[in-house]
């Protein structure tokens, strides 16, 4: 995870959700995100989000991807859910390999 942080600094200042929050968010990707991108997160209706699919994609197009989703597409904003630094400790989960 440090070298993650290391290669994307806006990760880096990301502040760190409490525990009863992280386990919200990694209950509402599990659940929400899992619903189109599959509950293992391996692909459905959205790509997979797994280390070796999201490898090479700026950190920073993910978090704007989750908070203003993607028009045109099946993929909703989650603005009005996650803060951005939400979606920063997110992303950085997803690349490093999400929890259960």
């Amino acid at each position: 995870m440090t070298s993650l942080l290391l290669a994307c600094p806006a990760l880096s200042a990301a502040a760190e959700p409490s525990a009863a929050r992280q386990k919200e968010l990694i209950h509402l990707v599990r659940q929400d995100c899992g619903s189109c991108h599959g509950m293992t997160l391996q692909g459905g209706l959205g790509p997979a989000l797994l280390p070796a699919t999201l490898a090479g994609k700026p950190a920073e197009s993910l978090v704007a991807t989750i908070i203003g989703g993607r028009p045109g597409t099946p993929m909703p904003p989650w603005h009005r859910f996650l803060a951005e630094d939400e979606a920063q400790w997110i992303v950085a989960k997803l690349m490093t390999g999400f929890p259960q």
